[in-house]
């Protein structure tokens, strides 16, 4: 039996910040938004353009105070073949994102930026086959 990822999902104060983020920091486009006045929130599905793995943004109209997004270093990834073009372009957007990193010596393999609800995304170097797979 095969279990496929289909999404995660991050409870946000500021749905429209949110979405923004990810469009303007990774080009996610959102694939499809319900809104449950009755229920009192709302679910943007975001992708990333061809792929089918999604990030579920949940909206909750009267939540005031932001979530806690606990201690632990939980974290969504992303991947792009030019490591350096990407933070290079986070930069000078203003996304202020980490210094390159590696977990040992050798060439920086990752950074991360932070999201407007204190989310991490981590955005690892791949090879352009790796991004096809």
């Amino acid at each position: 039996m095969k279990y496929p990822m289909i999404h995660i999902c991050y409870r946000v104060l500021d749905l429209q910040a949110s979405e923004e983020f990810y469009a303007r920091a990774f080009g996610f486009e959102i694939s499809r938004k319900r809104d449950f006045p009755d229920a009192r929130f709302t679910l943007s599905y975001l992708v990333s353009p061809g792929l089918p793995f999604e990030l579920e943004l949940t909206y909750n109209y009267d939540q005031q105070e932001p979530y806690l997004s606990g201690d632990g270093y939980s974290h969504l990834a992303v991947g792009v073949a030019d490591l350096e073009g990407s933070h290079r372009t986070h930069t000078e957007l203003g996304l202020n994102p980490t210094a390159i990193k590696g977990l040992s010596a050798g060439k920086g393999m990752f950074y991360f930026l932070t999201d407007p609800d204190g989310f991490r995304v981590e955005v690892v170097r791949r090879t352009a086959a790796e991004l096809e797979d």
